[in-house]
Order: C-alpha cells, then structure tokens, then sequence
C-alpha cells in the first residue's frame, strides 16, 4: 500500500515539519462516492484516498508522537485500519473528519504504549467555568511575526503536551472549529477548550521568557 513512505512523507523528514495542512474541502456526496468506489473495489480508488488524505494522516500522527519513523509506521497501520473498516464510515461527518479520528487513536494507543502522558493533569479538574469561553487574544501568527525568528514558537509548541498540542495546532493553524477535534478526539467541547486555554496560556509564559512577548 505505501501510503506514507511516498515523496509526500518524505518530505516530512526535513528540518522544519510544516504545521499547516491544505486539504481541498469535498462534498459529503464526494466523499461518499469515494468511499462507494474503494468497497465496491474499483481500481486505483483507495490509491486515490490514500493521496488525498495521507498528509492529513502524517500531521495528526506526527503532532502527537513526535518521532519521523515511528510516524511513518503508523500512517501505514491508520490506511490498514481505514480500509479495514471503512464500510463503518456512515457519512455523518466529513470523511477527513474520520481517517483524522483513526489517525489520532492510532497516535494514541502508540504513546499509551510507551506510557507517554498525553497531557498534563489539570490542578483544577476539567471542569472550569471560566474556560467555556475560549479567549482569543492570543494570536499565535502575530507572534511569528513580531518574532526575531518563528523557531521560537515552533519550539514552544513542540515542548507542549502530545495532545494540546495537536489540539492547539489543529485548532489555530488547520483552522479546524472545536466540535470537529471533539469528533476526531473523542473528546467534550469543554475539554477542548480547557487545553487550548492551557497551551495558550504555556505558550504564552514560554514566548515571554524566550522573547519579551507581553502575555
């Protein structure tokens, strides 16, 4: 299958892994159809969603584990899965919105594997009032800007917790709203923001230390 050992992955192995991921947004019909075909058998049809959504697939898994190799081989086992159980896709959500929930369970089960925490426990539980409202004063592009260098914040992401920070990133840089990372996380809306409130106010400390940045 060879989905992400492809130049596309490979070009991941760079110095920087970019953080943006440009998907051309599709239809429910589209995806449908998609799906249909790759069942039904139809040549070169699951070759086409591995194309498609295998950049996807490598940035959810490289957010959470971090590691060039072991991300190459779970991008192999989440296309295994994809196609294992794709006939349980029921059109409900988009179907990026999918092989990104089977992405993220595969990244997961991998770090629970190796006993990684996925995030930090929270002091004051998961449920706080006051993250309900999840500021946006904290505008992590204007901070690349006004930045000597974006090495700075990208390092400050990095050093976040596995799942804030594919939290963070999917939420400010995919520009993905809160109620799809709930559908691909598994997780409440509340919780989602409660780490966004979190990574923001880390990165925050991080960039003023780092830089003087006012938080």
């Amino acid at each position: 299958m060879g989905g992400c050992t492809t130049g596309t992955c490979n070009r991941s192995q760079r110095r920087r892994i970019q953080y943006v991921v440009t998907i051309v947004p599709t239809s429910h019909a589209e995806d449908q159809a998609l799906v249909d075909a790759v069942l039904s058998g139809s040549p070169g049809a699951f070759e086409r969603l591995v194309r498609e959504y295998q950049k996807l697939c490598w940035h959810v898994i490289h957010r959470m584990v971090r590691h060039t190799e072991d991300t190459q081989d779970l991008c192999q086992e989440t296309f295994l899965r994809v196609y294992q159980y794709l006939h349980q896709y029921r059109n409900e959500s988009a179907l990026k919105s999918w092989i990104a929930q089977v992405a993220y369970s595969v990244a997961k089960r991998h770090l629970e594997r190796k006993r990684i925490p996925l995030a930090e426990p929270s002091a004051d539980g998961e449920g706080l009032s006051p993250l309900d409202r999840v500021s946006h004063d904290f505008d992590i592009e204007a901070a690349s800007i006004v930045s000597q260098s974006a090495d700075y914040l990208h390092e400050a992401v990095d050093c976040l917790p596995p799942l804030q920070r594919t939290i963070l990133t999917l939420y400010h840089l995919d520009e993905m709203p809160i109620a799809e990372i709930a559908t691909i996380t598994g997780l409440a809306e509340g919780t989602i923001k409660s780490h966004l409130f979190r990574s923001r106010k880390q990165l925050r400390e991080a960039l003023n230390d780092r830089m003087g940045v006012a938080a």
